[in-house]
């Protein structure tokens, strides 16, 4: 090869290491080292008597050029420095593979370069070496593209695994009984969950289209149902509560109607066949339901103020009453206890007769002077009670009969106590004593009987 000022060299030139730093990945560009003045490179060649320049490879030379007015020194410097911008420019791609900012791609377009210039260059220099150090950046290159596939491969099943999650979730969302799903905050997760999808498409590792194309179709299938559910759900809520409104408007007009009515008993007990009939009708919309209840317990409200001022008023009215039941409570109880039956029916009758004709007491002390009185006539029955059975021929008749026959196996139990000890058997006669103590117990409780009858 010639280089002279009037025939430049056809081929483009080696780029230098700054030149190819920026083509492996951008940088802020650094200051250009001093240009040396002497390269080592040059005892890789030669320079012979016409010019020319070799380069010494596997034992042999090859020529590489010549440099017309220069001295054989420059002309082997020129060639020389040629080979140490292209060992830089290896060197530099060697440091990069080990970069994780830079990608294997961008190694890979800067070493083609070097490798179209290396096949075209010129130079002077360690040919072997700069060979050795290509085949090192082609090791490393597979090398950091074999990890760059695993990278893409862990992200991507990373990025699977997030967006099954994010699917997961929607269908369990979807899957919840219409029943008891909280539908205001079920929707804004689905929403979250819609925007977290879409950014896992902007930020995250992009999946093959069969898996991603099956994970939107069950995220949208499970979204869409959701929806479907929510709004059949506010559908028929809706349905629901127009009926509830209804029967309760209808609840509403007949507790009105009864509010002014005076049959007090009566209309309690149809006020509370309306409550009841309330809590069955369910609820109407809100703002509607309220202002329905409110008129529901004005009328209701209403009614039962009445009901207990007309009952206060009554029971004014029946205070004499209660005082004259009083009195006669103390002329019941003065007939306990009984001691003469006949005259305790007699004088409990005159109290109830007068009872009676006393009329009502308020109903605060109705219950009161109520049991005062059936405790009266609950003592005179009973001890009327007992003397009938004290009476009573055939009662008093069976209670003798027991008495006699308890005293036949009495005596027929001491006979044998007798007869055994008579014949030393003391095992018999302590079986003997036995029914007799029992015999005579039962004699003692019966002849208890017959004396409370009087026989």
């Amino acid at each position: 090869m010639t280089v002279s000022e009037d025939q430049p060299a056809p081929r483009p030139p080696v780029p230098s290491p700054a030149a190819l730093a920026r083509r492996v990945a951008p940088r802020p560009p650094a200051a250009a080292p001093a240009p040396a003045e002497h390269s080592e490179s040059a005892r890789f060649g030669r320079v012979d008597d016409e010019g020319r320049v070799f380069v010494s490879v596997d034992g042999g030379e090859q020529e590489v050029g010549s440099y017309p007015g220069a001295t054989p020194e420059e002309a082997l410097q020129y060639f020389a420095r040629k080979y140490d911008e292209l060992a830089a420019s290896a060197e530099l791609l060697q440091a990069r593979l080990g970069n994780p900012e830079v990608t294997a791609k961008e190694v890979s377009d800067a070493l083609a370069t070097l490798k179209e210039h290396l096949a075209q260059a010129n130079v002077v220099g360690d040919l072997p070496a700069l060979h050795a150090t290509v085949e090192r950046v082609e090791a490393g290159l597979e090398a950091k593209r074999g990890a760059e596939t695993e990278q893409r491969r862990a992200a991507r099943a990373l990025a699977a695994t997030e967006r099954e999650q994010i699917v997961a979730e929607a269908e369990a969302i979807a899957a919840q009984p219409p029943g008891s799903t909280q539908w205001k905050q079920s929707g804004e997760r689905m929403r979250a969950l819609l925007d977290r999808w879409k950014e896992h498409q902007r930020g995250a590792a992009k999946l093959d289209k069969p898996t991603e194309a099956a994970l939107w179709q069950r995220f949208s299938h499970a979204r869409n149902a959701f929806d479907k559910a929510r709004r059949a759900w506010f559908a028929e809520l809706e349905t629901t509560r127009e009926q509830a409104r209804s029967a309760k408007e209808a609840l509403v007009a007949e507790a009105e109607a009864l509010a002014s009515s005076t049959d007090w008993g009566a209309t309690a007990r149809a006020y509370k066949q309306l409550m009841d009939r309330w809590r069955r009708a369910g609820r109407a919309a809100r703002a509607e339901d309220d202002a329905l209840w409110e008129r529901f317990r004005s009328a209701q409200d209403a009614f039962f103020t009445a009901k207990d001022s007309a009952a206060a008023a009554e029971d004014e009215e029946y205070r004499g009453n209660l005082v004259v039941k009083e009195e006669l409570l103390l002329e019941a109880e003065a007939i306990l206890p009984v001691t003469d039956v006949e005259a305790a029916k007699s004088a409990l009758r005159g109290v109830q007769e007068r009872w009676e004709a006393a009329g009502k007491v308020p109903r605060g002390d109705l219950d009161r002077v109520e049991k005062r009185l059936r405790r009266v006539e609950a003592a005179v029955r009973e001890a009327d009670e007992r003397k009938w059975r004290a009476t009573n021929p055939e009662l008093s008749a069976r209670a003798q009969s027991m008495v006699e026959q308890l005293e036949a196996a009495v005596a027929k139990a001491q006979a044998e106590v007798d007869q055994a000890q008579a014949a030393g058997d003391e095992r018999t006669a302590d079986a003997a004593r036995e029914r007799l103590a029992a015999q005579q117990q039962w004699l003692s409780q019966a002849r208890a009987g017959v004396d409370e009858f009087g026989g």
